[in-house]
């Protein structure tokens, strides 16, 4: 076993079982590990205090155990049985006769103490992504351990992580099928969440096919549709248009760039049984159609954009661009109306997003409360010990 000596002091992090070992902790490296690799981690004093994997960059291992279990051939079987135990307790897997929600995320990198994997679970379909190389390598592991966790619920197991491995010479990322039931040949299939239907393609779709983290806040607005006329920008495949519709608002505007997940949106809406008549899907720039659209047309706006920062050095940037568009949002929505804007951006802390949406609205003068903050579902679960996986954060304001 390769062996990962910490600097003097730099230990302290994982005694309070933070996951990551950073490069510059390490004081010497026994052994000539590969990316992806299996290490052990000791103090300076020898003493052991993890097994990771390790990795070529800023973080150089991604902590998989703090006691020897990592080495069991068990391992991946367990720590999947556990993650899916915690869903179980949720209420987010249960049997196909009781349930009105049959997706939802299986594994949330650190949060499911698996750094650098997702799984995305799609009524018997697990969608995996690999952000590390040693979760790529492990992926046959982890596609066999589905297979026992899941039994003969598994339908099948799709491998999509070609967008988020790091590239590495000799590593094959081209997405493909770990493992198909006999007779399963889809690449879509119709999921429900909260009663809702909703047609995901993981092949051709973003990141695993749906945005699950969603699924809590679009109940939420939902809640409040009724009655109202609603603007979903930034809406991808429409999950806040169906859950608006089903509430009973007066016509609902679903905007995105993407060609693709606006014939997404007109599926899911004729899925649903809507009125067509309610719902227009407008295919065009989210942020060039908010500011041309008319003041006071909107009293339901949700405002949703795909991460503007994705590192330390756009965050400067990124703060101004939240600034501006909910500044434009804020200034549009109809006196008495709901804004509920987000930012995906893990680098962008609630503190700092606050802050942004505040300046918004002191520049438009306008009287503006905030009636809730809204964070990921239980399934994209926050590690207490890594507070870096708490991504989503979001507010709803109400605008006078």
């Amino acid at each position: 076993m390769i062996k990962v000596i910490l600097k003097r002091g730099r230990e302290e992090s994982l005694l309070r079982f933070h996951p990551w070992v950073f490069s510059g902790a390490i004081a010497e490296i026994q052994g000539s590990p590969a990316e992806g690799d299996l290490v052990a981690v000791h103090a300076l004093d020898g003493s052991l205090l993890a097994y990771g994997h390790y990795q070529i960059g800023s973080i150089a291992v991604r902590v998989l155990s703090f006691d020897d279990s990592a080495l069991h051939p068990e391992f991946w079987e367990d720590t999947l049985a556990r993650a899916l135990a915690m869903r179980v307790a949720c209420g987010l897997h249960v049997s196909a006769a009781d349930s009105s929600t049959n997706c939802y995320r299986l594994v949330h990198g650190e949060g499911d103490n698996l750094p650098g994997l997702i799984i995305d679970f799609y009524d018997g379909v697990c969608v995996m992504q690999a952000h590390s190389v040693g979760m790529f390598r492990a992926r046959k592991q982890i596609s066999d351990a589905l297979q026992k966790v899941y039994g003969p619920e598994l339908k099948a197991v799709y491998d999509k992580s070609s967008g988020t491995a790091p590239f590495k010479a000799g590593l094959e990322l081209i997405d493909g099928y770990m493992y198909r039931r006999e007779g399963f040949s889809d690449d879509e299939q119709v999921v429900l969440e909260n009663g809702h239907k909703f047609l995901v393609n993981w092949t051709e779709g973003q990141k695993t096919g749906f945005f699950l983290d969603q699924r809590d806040n679009r109940a939420l607005v939902g809640s409040l549709s009724k009655g109202r006329n609603v603007l979903n920008l930034f809406c991808y495949t429409g999950g806040f248009s169906i859950y608006a519709l089903a509430a009973g608002a007066l016509h609902v505007d679903s905007v995105d760039s993407s060609k693709k997940a606006m014939m997404m949106v007109d599926k899911n809406v004729a899925l649903n049984g809507f009125d067509e008549s309610k719902h227009t899907s407008l295919c065009c720039d989210a942020i060039d159609y908010l500011k041309s659209a008319p003041e006071g047309k909107y009293d339901l706006m949700i405002v949703d954009p795909p991460a503007f920062a994705k590192h330390r050095g756009s965050l400067k940037n990124a703060l101004r661009a939240y600034q501006r568009l909910n500044a434009a949002a804020i200034a549009k929505v109809a006196p008495g109306g709901f804004v509920f804007t987000y930012s995906c951006s893990q680098v962008v802390d609630k503190e700092s997003f606050a802050l942004a949406v505040f300046s918004a609205a002191a520049q438009c003068g306008r009287r503006v409360r905030i009636l809730d903050r809204l964070n990921q579902p239980c399934d994209h679960s926050v590690n207490i010990y890594h507070p870096e996986g708490e991504y989503l954060k979001g507010l709803l304001l109400y605008v006078e």
